[in-house]
């Protein structure tokens, strides 16, 4: 590309020609601006080599148009563009809303056009016009392209070559998503500052308030001082979706107008303590680099043959069970809870939501750093609305057992994924100990609990090993009166009560039996959470399959309750050496070196398989590699997760070209050795974060791309899992 036209010269359009002029100087760039007056100043400043008085004129030759108009204008110069540009034109605009975009290039074209990239720079100033023209807007800063199906690949690869020569960074949204959440971090922030100054100015002593404002109102009405025009027609093109952030935000401010009118301390302290560390959140994820307003989670990840083994030296997040332990215990103790390497995933900030949302004061996350102000095992208040635990069964689950001790009523509800998980195995169990609780009809969530019951404890006899189920148990117990006793068929994992324990509550362990007496008090103490040896496991596989790699990961959790996976990889061959063993809070941890060794088919054994139960579906990818046949069973719980992980891996493995049989419990893997390569294809996810992860690794020894879709969950355990899979060689990329 070697000629640029630039359809529009005031801040964005005339920054662009500035930034290319900048780093491209061989380029050049031909200009149009309604008026004299700023065509002269953009040559005279060397913004561009040519100005026209028509669009016509401007596009002749250019191998990229760029339309850097108002809103309000898109319409008219788009059908100048679609009349004259040439055929090897390449289109995109700057649009603050996408949807509009697209329907006036409709309105023109009838079809959408193969060369058009929608396009918005998340960039900008109060101040406006060509002399506001800065070559380093866009450095550090995001642009959002809303590629559509017909969109051209070359023409989407130009389009983010453009800008990532301005130093930005371009991220891919879908035009509903762009325009639903612009609606709400940039348009309403505007709206609401021009409305301040609108009633401020309204009033007869405006001077003397304008005089004095403290540097709050300067700060939240700067963005008032923006170009009038141009937001007017934001606010007309993106109308539903503003529509619905304004109801939002009034609803809220007439909550706490209420408030503030009744005195009600406590809920304006709540309300203030809620924002005060979503905005500290928001700083965190700036600070690490992060674009909070326009990052999106992947749904898509595709995977190429790894050409050279794994290395590195490399520390996977925090336990995502230890971390919900750590809120939940934290909330209920007396004192202050301090955490160090909570994991900063989205199952575990559910937790931390629905605690603030029954009164605790939580400080963080911030860099793994959390600080938990309990309120003592009596202390939560009834929440607002229905608390919203997302994807995390283990939320949900746990939640419901401490709530079936509490005065007041509470519903749970999740996402569409955790909307399908069997919750009956908590209910029945709960109301044994006299908790008053409900599912759906289908045993599913909602889940809604009935406050002021009286528990009783009692003994129950699990019929399946869950160690969700069993800690329900023993927080309700917490709250009951007498002895609460469990029966475990296997062993699974301990955190709940070894935790308890550290947190100064008795609880005694008889073979399979742990015992609670109710009643007890929990005092505040410091946790360090390890790393979840369920995240390092695909690591772990991954390098055990792929030749010459030599991996180490620091600081894992080695509870022998959950060290299942290592115990199995070694009977198949794997080479894992276990260094630097230690104790941290009572929990077992260690560093694991990983090296690649040629694994063989055997039978699990069955006392394992709830020892590496979430680890199952990575397992399924090492036995696909295994030399011989390797027999699953006896692993039935893996039909309730997030999907049906059984179905999800023989269906994708299929597909794949892996010779797999599923079984009601398990499954059978003919493995083909050391040198099999799984086939390229396209799998599905099933909204399972550890499923996309096991495919990921798959795709590592595949003779073709794999590309795997429905990724977007593995936020929920694993936010940071593409940037350190691609440190240790991963060839990993990721879209929308």
């Amino acid at each position: 590309m070697t000629t640029l036209a630039v359809i529009g010269l005031g801040l964005i359009g005339a920054s662009s020609c500035a930034a290319i002029k900048m780093r491209m100087p061989g380029w050049t760039i031909h200009g149009f601006s309604r008026t004299e007056t700023t065509r002269q100043r953009a040559l005279a400043r060397g913004l561009v080599d040519q100005c026209f008085e028509s669009v016509e004129l401007t596009v002749f030759g250019a191998d990229l148009i760029l339309i850097a108009v108002p809103m309000g204008q898109f319409s008219s110069v788009f059908n100048a563009v679609w009349l004259a540009r040439e055929e090897y034109s390449v289109v995109t605009d700057v649009g603050s809303t996408k949807g509009a975009v697209v329907d006036d290039l409709i309105a023109v074209t009838k079809a959408i056009p193969s060369w058009f990239v929608p396009g918005h720079p998340i960039a900008g100033s109060e101040q406006s016009g060509v002399n506001a023209a800065n070559p380093d807007l866009f450095v550090d800063h995001q642009v959002i392209l809303t590629p559509l199906a017909e969109t051209a690949t070359s023409a989407l690869e130009l389009v983010t070559d453009f800008w990532e020569k301005q130093g930005a960074s371009v991220s891919i949204m879908n035009v509903a998503r762009h325009d639903e959440v612009l609606a709400l971090t940039s348009h309403l922030p505007h709206i609401l500052a021009f409305s301040l100054v609108h009633a401020l100015s309204d009033d007869d002593e405006h001077l003397d308030i304008f005089r004095y404002a403290a540097g709050g109102f300067r700060d939240f009405t700067r963005i008032a001082a923006s170009d009038s025009e141009m937001w007017r027609d934001i606010s007309l093109s993106n109308r539903d979706a503003i529509l619905r952030g304004i109801d939002r935000y009034t609803g809220r401010l007439g909550e706490m107008r209420e408030a503030i009118a009744l005195g009600d301390r406590d809920w304006i302290m709540r309300s203030f303590e809620r924002a005060r560390n979503a905005r500290r959140l928001f700083s965190s994820l700036s600070g690490k680099g992060d674009h909070p307003v326009t990052n999106f989670c992947p749904s898509v990840f595709q995977v190429t043959h790894a050409t050279s083994g794994l290395h590195g030296n490399i520390r996977v997040p925090g336990d995502k069970s230890i971390s919900h332990r750590s809120i939940m215990l934290g909330a209920l103790a007396d004192g202050v809870t301090t955490v160090e390497g909570f994991l900063e995933g989205e199952d575990a900030i559910a937790t931390v939501q629905a605690f603030r949302e029954m009164g605790v004061l939580i400080d963080g996350p911030d860099a793994g750093k959390v600080t938990v102000h309990g309120v003592g095992r009596d202390g939560l208040k009834p929440p607002k609305a229905a608390l919203y635990m997302g994807n995390s069964g283990t939320s949900m689950r746990l939640l419901s057992g401490i709530l079936a001790g509490q005065s007041f009523d509470s519903e749970l509800i999740g996402d569409s994924s955790l909307s399908r998980r069997p919750m009956r195995r908590i209910a029945e169990p709960l109301k044994c100990l006299g908790a008053s609780i409900t599912t759906s009809e289908n045993g599913t969530p909602p889940i809604y609990i009935s406050g002021g019951q009286v528990l009783s404890g009692c003994h129950t006899d699990l019929a399946v090993a869950s160690a969700q189920v069993k800690s329900a148990l023993l927080l309700a117990g917490l709250y009951a009166q007498g002895e609460t006793s469990i029966k475990e068929p296997a062993p699974t994992r301990d955190h709940t009560e070894r935790m308890l324990v550290g947190f100064g509550c008795k609880v005694e362990r008889d073979g399979s039996i742990c015992k609670i007496l109710g009643g007890g008090k929990l005092t505040g103490c410091h946790i360090d959470v390890p790393s979840d040896i369920s995240s390092a496991a695909f690591f772990i596989v991954a390098a055990t399959l792929i030749p010459d790699s030599d991996l180490t990961l620091h600081h894992v959790g080695v509870n022998p309750t959950r060290t299942g996976i290592l115990e199995i990889l070694k009977l198949m061959g794997a080479n894992i050496e276990i260094e630097n063993e230690h104790e941290v809070g009572g929990e077992p941890v260690a560093d694991l070196r990983v090296r690649y060794a040629p694994l063989k088919g055997i039978a699990i054994p069955e006392n394992l398989v709830p020892l590496a139960i979430d680890e199952f579906p990575v397992l399924f990818v090492a036995a696909s590699c295994a030399e011989g046949e390797t027999l699953i069973t006896g692993a039935q719980e893996l039909r309730v997760k997030e999907s049906d992980r059984i179905q999800s891996m023989v269906d994708g493995l299929t597909v794949l070209g892996v010779r797999i049989i599923g079984t009601p419990d398990g499954a059978i893997v003919s493995g083909g050795g050391p040198e099999f390569r799984f086939s390229s294809g396209a799998v599905e996810a099933c909204e399972d974060h550890r499923i996309a992860m096991a495919f990921s690794v798959a795709g590592l020894l595949a003779c073709g791309p794999v590309r795997i879709s429905d990724c977007v969950n593995v936020a929920t355990s694993f936010p940071n899992f593409v940037e350190l899979a691609r440190e240790v060689g991963f060839p990993l990329t990721v879209s929308e």
